[in-house]
């Protein structure tokens, strides 16, 4: 097997740049592929081809699934990367990728498929033996009373989920017994509204647990290993602020059950590629909740302490090559931090799109920034407030923690705002420094 020649790259922003870095690394030949609003960005001017795929609404470039293979059909492409968001876990998406002829960088359709629904990946969590929240084990049916006698079992409080939700969309808390009946049909009507699914199950509510996923990679040959967890518990409505590797104050036995889980079910479904098991973590347990098929914004941390490039290996993966390293090889040494940062306002969160007039990136050693900015950069209000990621390494979690503090106050942006404020703040929290936090921790703060 050789590795892929050219590879079109399916997105924009910091990821569409971090890709082709490691493309040019292994000598393939890259192909970027933009919105009219977006022919300035970096990856574009680096990439070997460009191509327009579409206006600036991202309904119709970025998520024109045609215009992506017309894309590759005209630059002669061999792989199709989509990296996180948009089409990453479309099933549709990769299957035509790979009925056109493509290969798709990222597991298989039916996989996606199987993940991407929540009550199938849960049922599928459960036979590979991987530790699941309490819940309905199932859709919510039309018979009531069974329904009400399953959330007693369960326990109040309870949470319903739309089974094909995401991006904290489609839940809804219930805390008592009179009023889940009318919270389920609101919910379903939701997801019915959302997603074109109104599927909905039941699940315990954990009040106040921790958010930490395990990342996985998976070859065509059988070969599945664990980089280690990650802890993504700061976040404001389901979306992640701050993220760590490896997860702080972890019970040990705990987390070498849950990472030999994470990989037999790998092996259990046939999985292929970079992959991450997010779990609830409370009192010393952990609790699958969902599964996510793609390269994760966050994959950085992971990658400070192990030293493996996830994006290398899913490129290897991909071109039927086998894994750079085995599970033996690999260890969790030192500690990394990432902050996400977003071109938005830092109290109110409302997006702030313009020109960057002047961006000065930090240094030093330990310091590592993936993004897509430089001076005169103007940041488009048509996609994700995303602008970059600022991560930071230390041989322990303080030494990480005060070079994240160190960076923060070296990261120049200026022309737009950003949330560099709260992050600082956070860096300098008590309880960030203490691990004294749940998933609820960050809108707590923000709202006192």
């Amino acid at each position: 097997m050789a590795m892929i020649e050219k590879v079109l790259i399916a997105n924009r922003g910091e990821i569409a740049l971090r890709i082709l870095r490691a493309c040019k690394e292994l000598g393939i030949r890259t192909v970027a592929v933009h919105s009219q609003v977006d022919r300035d960005l970096m990856h574009v001017r680096l990439a070997d081809e460009s191509v327009c795929i579409g206006p600036n609404s991202a309904s119709e470039s970025y998520l024109n699934i045609p215009a992506i293979i017309s894309a590759a059909e005209v630059t002669d492409a061999v792989g199709i990367h989509p990296g996180y968001g948009f089409l990453a876990e479309n099933a549709d998406f990769a299957e035509q990728v790979e009925k056109s002829g493509f290969r798709f960088i990222g597991p298989r359709a039916e996989t996606i498929r199987l993940m991407g629904n929540k009550v199938s990946a849960i049922n599928a969590m459960v036979k590979a033996g991987v530790p699941t929240v309490p819940g309905s084990d199932g859709p919510i049916t039309d018979d009531d009373e069974h329904t009400l006698a399953v959330a007693r079992k369960i326990g109040y409080p309870v949470i319903i989920k739309a089974a094909s939700g995401g991006g904290g969309r489609g839940m809804q808390v219930v805390h008592s017994e009179a009023s889940l009946l009318k919270s389920i049909q609101i919910t379903q009507s939701e997801a019915r509204n959302a997603f074109g699914d109104e599927t909905c199950y039941l699940e315990k509510y954990l009040e106040r647990p921790r958010h930490v996923e395990v990342q996985v990679l998976a070859d065509t040959h059988g070969n599945v290993i664990h980089l280690g967890d990650r802890d993504c518990s700061m976040q404001r409505r389901h979306q992640k602020v701050i993220e760590e590797a490896p997860a702080p104050n972890i019970d040990p036995a705990a987390r070498e059950q849950a990472l030999k889980a994470c990989v037999d079910a790998c092996k259990e479904i046939g999985y292929v590629g970079a992959g991450t098991f997010e779990f609830l973590y409370q009192d010393g347990n952990f609790y699958f909740i969902e599964m996510n098929t793609r390269v994760q914004v966050e994959h950085p941390v992971s990658e400070m302490v192990t030293g493996v490039d996830i994006v290398k290996e899913q490129l290897r993966v991909a071109s039927g090559l086998p894994l750079t390293f085995s599970q033996d090889e690999i260890r969790v040494a030192g500690h990394a931090i990432e902050c996400r940062i977003n071109a938005e306002d830092p109290k109110t969160f409302v997006p702030s799109p313009g020109q960057v007039k002047h961006y000065h990136a930090p240094g030093g050693n330990g310091v590592r920034v993936d993004s897509h900015m430089y001076s005169g950069y103007t940041v488009p209000p048509y996609y994700d407030s995303l602008v970059g990621k600022l991560i930071t390494f230390g041989e322990d979690r303080e030494t990480a923690r005060k070079r994240m503090k160190n960076a923060l106050d070296e990261l120049v942006v200026e022309g737009i705002k950003t949330n560099q404020p709260l992050h600082r703040r956070l860096i300098l929290d008590g309880g960030f420094k203490n691990v004294e936090f749940t998933i609820h921790y960050l809108e707590k703060l923000i709202r006192d």
